[in-house]
Formats: structure tokens, sequence, C-alpha cells
């Protein structure tokens, strides 16, 4: 027997005391553009001055200047008019807007400028050169010493004052330097990682030679050109990476010595604060067995083991080591082996703490935010209060105890000033579109910098709520519903079904419009009852409840958003003979099976980017969730939606972006020729420019695509 209960939230009712206030109509460019009058005010390019208490932020195109000790003072202390007038050399800087710039001084401050690294002292107004580089460079990364290491075409360059190293001269097409790896779901954003004094940089080689190229098509050529990407699929043979350190002083390069295996993946690079040591985690190719190694930065060679974390289904080291201020030979490691995202200490001589756990409890750790002035304390982020929030803590070292810092409900982010004594808190939640507050480092709000309470106020939206059911095995199960607007209890009203599904994203959050975009509240506004559901496999609720759908892709979820079918069935508003859904990249893996599965149960879907067969995407991906082919057939055809093309009944419009380098248009295609071979009738768009992500007027003309194809098969 499911259970269902409901959470109503107060200020996205968005019930205004005149409702005669609320006449505005959304229209498809506020959804598609997101007109600036609607979304919640913010504080752009908010950063703390250095070595002082104050911050800055942008304002109407100007750098204001705040104290923490004045609550009404702000200073405006750049204009756009200061930095065009400004002078280097003989030339005048012609700038359109404030550039993006970081704080280096109380009155000193850097940008980047046509190529260069200017440093510009706020008071004197003068402007000195720090640093230069060639046009076209890509993948930049500066050290402490404003050395930048950047990539042109496959290989590495530094760029000092005045000079330009060569730090690789590769040729081979194949063999790419200095570039992120493997998948961001192992915290990997970039290539290059600068040791902490700036003498020496470690970066990745990825040898890709072995990789079978892979087609895109360019159509703008007269005679269309092939544009090869790398793309291994499940079960192929992978890229082999491993790891260079160039010091500066030898310019010399050295390789770690990670071991023979060429199936596995390198994460979690860490240098040592003397840098005479890096710390790698190295994960298998089954993605179940990691060693966190120590080695010698000198000349590459392996020290020890310091751990090692297994598991029957994936271990996904996604954060790097964090050294204590007070005791270089101990860090902080994140692990889940207890079930849930923690944090542990640990020494570098590879001797077990006799208490490693510096957090525990049913709840997430989600990120390092730092450590207090004295060390003693660590500051992160989590869900502790609840799956859907996320708060700022701080956990005393030695005592382990831990103090939420802030108060209201809601999705919080913090920006500490460089002592970390204070921090300004940016959050929204369902009652609120966002709040900027100081608070000091114990979460005390010292004062108030900028509260939007709801810039849709005088819009005629509808009514969301946040609430759980429960699936048939008692799980619980977070869900978000918006009724359409003008809402009657006497009407059935048709369903705009949002699904994702997949790892690593959570649709239902207690934040502004409850995690949902403007497209949806734009389909309640045209009538429609929309609603979405975070099923198992997705993050923020333990690592049962995310590793449930290994070898099983497609089953569990399916389970549980079919519990969101039913719970949708028993309100007496939703008409049951017009449901729409729609869903992209996983989530649209998941529309097409949930039709496919489950026939003349949606009237309507659009899958846009969807895998069909998991056999046709990537390694890295594919392989922790599903294994290989080889390892596990049976998981691959029963998540194959070709073997279930001959159930389609309903209107299905299928999207793909030509060059889609995630989803690769194979996945479509192969479901279109399946269709015809079924005799089905599918319909079908492609993009021919478009990747993964639609975007500018391609987006603009999906989003009115989608619209029409529901509401064409939907409405009366």
């Amino acid at each position: 027997m499911k259970k269902f209960s409901f959470i109503l939230l107060s200020g996205l009712v968005l019930m205004a005391s005149s409702l005669w206030a609320q006449e505005k109509e959304l229209t498809f460019e506020d959804a598609i553009y997101y007109n600036r009058s609607i979304l919640p005010k913010r504080l752009s390019s908010l950063a703390w001055q250095s070595n002082s208490q104050n911050f800055s932020y942008k304002e109407n195109g100007n750098i204001v200047l705040r104290s923490i000790s004045d609550k009404a003072k702000a200073d405006t202390i750049l204009r756009l008019d200061d930095f065009s007038g400004l002078v280097l050399g003989e030339d005048s800087l012609k700038l359109s807007r404030i550039p993006y710039f970081s704080w280096v001084g109380k009155e000193e401050l850097t940008f980047k400028n046509n190529h260069k690294l200017l440093k510009l002292n706020t008071k004197s107004q003068l402007v000195e050169e720090l640093n230069s580089w060639e046009e076209g460079a890509e993948n930049s990364q500066f050290s402490v010493n404003n050395d930048l290491a950047y990539t042109i075409g496959n290989n590495i360059f530094i760029a000092k004052i005045g000079e330009k190293i060569t730090v690789t001269n590769d040729s081979v097409d194949g063999i790419v330097n200095g570039q992120s790896v493997h998948r961001s779901e192992f915290g990997i954003t970039n290539g290059m990682f600068w040791s902490p004094k700036g003498n020496a940089l470690a970066f990745y080689k990825n040898d890709q030679t072995m990789v079978k190229d892979y087609p895109l098509v360019d159509i703008t050529a007269r005679e269309a050109e092939v544009d090869n990407i790398k793309y291994p699929m499940a079960g192929m043979t992978n890229e082999v990476v491993r790891l260079g350190i160039f010091n500066l002083n030898t310019q010399e390069t050295i390789f770690v010595q990670t071991g023979d295996s060429i199936d596995q993946y390198l994460t979690s690079i860490t240098w040592g604060p003397e840098e005479k040591f890096i710390y790698i985690t190295v994960l298998n190719r089954d993605q179940n067995h990691i060693w966190l190694n120590k080695y010698n930065a000198e000349d590459g060679s392996f020290v020890h083991t310091i751990l090692e974390e297994q598991s029957e289904t994936w271990v996904e080291p996604e954060f790097p080591m964090y050294f204590l201020k007070d005791k270089e030979d101990q860090f902080i490691w994140f692990s889940e082996r207890s079930g849930w995202m923690h944090m542990y200490i640990y020494k570098t001589n590879a001797q077990p703490l006799e208490k490693t756990a510096l957090t525990e409890g049913d709840w997430m750790v989600n990120e390092f935010l730092g450590f207090d002035e004295s060390g003693k304390n660590v500051f992160f982020s989590s869900t502790k209060e609840s799956p859907i929030q996320k708060h700022i803590y701080s956990v005393n070292i030695k005592s382990k105890k831990v103090k939420k810092l802030t108060k209201e409900h809601g999705t919080h982010n913090a920006v500490f000033s460089p002592n970390m004594q204070y921090f300004i808190d940016s959050y929204s939640s369902t009652d609120v579109a966002k709040v900027y507050a100081l608070r000091n480092a114990k979460g005390k709000e010292v004062y108030e910098l900028l509260r939007d309470e709801d810039p849709l106020e005088e819009y005629n939206l509808g009514k969301m709520t946040l609430g759980t059911i429960e699936n048939e095995d008692g799980i619980e199960l977070h869900y978000r519903m918006i009724k359409p607007a003008n809402f009657d209890t006497a009407v059935e009203y048709p369903v705009f079904y949002y699904v994702y599904g997949g790892p690593h994203a959570q649709l239902v959050t207690d934040s502004w419009m409850g995690g949902a975009n403007m497209f949806m509240q734009l389909m309640a506004q045209k009538g429609y009852v929309v609603f979405t559901l975070d099923n198992r496999g997705t993050p923020n609720r333990g690592f049962a409840f995310e590793n449930a759908i290994h070898r099983k892709l497609g089953k569990f979820e399916m389970e549980d958003q079919l519990a969101g079918v039913d719970f949708l069935l028993e309100q007496d508003f939703v008409d049951a003979d017009r449901m729409g859904i729609q869903g992209w990249s996983y989530g649209g893996f998941m529309t097409t099976n949930l039709m496919l599965s489950n026939p003349g149960l949606y009237k309507a879907g659009v899958a846009g980017g969807p895998v069909i067969d998991w056999q046709y995407y990537e390694i890295m991906y594919g392989e922790r969730y599903m294994d290989t082919p080889e390892q596990n057939p049976e998981g691959y055809k029963n998540a194959n939606l070709l073997e279930k093309v001959d159930q389609l009944e309903d209107h299905l419009l299928i999207i793909h972006g030509a060059i889609d380098p995630t989803v690769v248009w194979q996945n479509s295609l192969t479901f279109v020729q399946k269709a015809i071979e079924e005799k089905k009738q599918v319909d079908y768009f492609v993009y021919p420019r478009a990747e993964h992500n639609v975007r500018g007027i391609d987006r603009a003309h999906l989003l009115e695509k989608m619209y029409l194809y529901i509401d064409g098969h939907l409405k009366k």
C-alpha cells in the first residue's frame, strides 16, 4: 500500500494578498531567454577583499565595496568609465563591461584583458602587466606566482612574463596533454595541477590512439565534412592516461609510476603542502576498487598506499585530499563507505588514526568549505537537515561536535572571508527567491545584504507543493507538483510529467520554485498539472538508494516513477486520459522506456537526446552503472529500448542534436530504423548543429516544439 504525504510550502504558492495583482502571464520568451526582470536578484561577482574585512560585488555595472562593520555604507569604488580610462603603456583599455576580477590586496585587484594579466591599484588607478600569453590559449591555470599554464591544440605551454616555455611537444594525433580526462563524476574538472608554491606543474597525458574515431558530420560545408571524436563505448578499448610532472627549475618532465595496468583511472590529484609528494587515487576499470597512493614528486616513484576502498557496485572518488592546517601529515578524506558521504581523517604515512571519522550519520556531506583560522574546525555543506535542503555547518576536529550555522530552511551556499571569520550566506527556498546575509563563523547574522521575496509575485501562476510518497517497497520518494493557474477543483486537468531519473541529478529541492524551471511554470500557466519525482538512483539519499540501479538501469527508476503516476491518478483533478511526459538525456531514456513499457499510460511524450542502447554509451559512465556488455548481457538486453519498439502505441517525438558528443546520434537513429522494421510510427526531429545541450536559437525552437507536440495531443 503506497503512502502519500504533503508538504505545503507557503512562499511559492504565489498567492498574493490582492488577487487582482496576479494578472501577468509568462511568455515563451520568458521561459526561453529568462527575462531578467522575473529572475531573482543577485549580487554579481561577489568577492572578499584580501587581507581585510571588506567585500565587493557589482551593482548597476559598478564595483561596490562593503565592510562587515558598517551595514549602511556601500562605497562605489570603480565604475566602467574608470576601467575604460585606464592606461597601460601607450594604450588605453577599451572595455564594454567591468571584467571578472580577483582581489590580491586591500587596494589591488587583477583581471585579464587582451591576453594579458593586469594588476590595478584602485586608489592610484595605476595598471601593471603581470603576464601575457598568445591568442588561442585554452584550459588556462594560474600558479600562485601568476605563471599561466595553458594548452594550444594538444600541447601545454607556460607563460612567464616575457617568456614562453614549451612543456609538451607531441605531434601524434590522439596524444592529448593538459586537458580534462575520464568523467566529471570523478570530480575532474581540469587537466593541469600547479604545485602549492608554483615550482612544478602536474598534468594529464592522454593516449587515445588506440580508441577508434567516431564520426560527427558538419553539414555547413558544401560537401559535408567529418569531425572525428574519440568516443570509447562500454566494453571497448579505453584511453590510457598518465600523470606527468614538469619542473620549472630544471624544465624537465617525469611521469608518475602508477603501475603497469592500462585499464585504470587516475583521480583526486593532490599535491602535498611541501611539494615533495603527489597523491593519486587509482581506480580500476571495474570502478569498484580504489588505492590512494603516495608518490615522490621528484622522480615519480611509488612510496606507499595510504588506504584502499572496495564495493560490490562502484567506488566513486569525487574529492581531493584536504590537508590539516596545523598537521601537514594528516588530511581529510571523503568516502561513502558507511553508506553516506562523510569526512575521515588519515595520516599520509598510512598509519590510521584511532578514530578516523570526522562526521557520521544518515546524511551526506556535500562540500568541504575550509578550516577556521586556528585549523581546529572544518566548515562544510550538508543535507543533514533534510535530503532536499543544504545547510552550512562546522565540525570540531577534536570533539567531532557538529554545529549548524544557517537557520532558514532552503538551499544555502557560503562565500567565506580569507580569514574564515565571516561568510556570506546566499540561499533560496520555497518561501523566498534569493537572500544574501552576512554571518560570522558561529552562524550569527551580522546584517542582511539583499532579500528578493518573489520576482513573480505579479504573475498568474499555479500553486506549488513539495511532498513525499512511498513506493511498493516502502521507500520514501520526494516529488514536486505545480497545479494549473486559476485552479478549479471541479475540473480534470492534463498532466505534464517531467522526468530525469539518472545519477548525480536531484530535481526536487527546497529552493526557489522547488527546483522547477520557468518552462514548467509556463506549462502550469497553460493549464497543466506539472509533476516531477526523484527516483532511486538520484543523489543525496545515501549510497543504497543511489546504487540500487547497478546493472539494471531503467528497472527501479521506472518502478518509482510509476508510483508517482499512481499518486497522480488518485487525485480528483487529474485527467488520466491526458498525461504527457518529457525528459532529456537520461530523462529521454526514461521517457521512452516508460512509454514503451506501459502502452496507453502516456498519450504523448517527448524524448530528447535519449540513450536507447547502453552499449552505445561511453565507457566510464556506462561501465560504472552497467559493467561491460560481456559481464552483464542480461542487464544490457533488459535496458535496450530497441527490444521494446514493437510495444509503441502512443505519440512519441524523439529529438536529437546531430553532433551530440555525449549521447551519440546513433542511439535515436537505430530506434527509428527499428520502428520502421516494426511498422511503428514515431515522430522525429533533428537539430543539425546542436550538441547534447541545445542552446541559443535552437533552444527557443525546441521549447516551443515540445509544447506544441504535447499540447496538440493532449488538448480536448
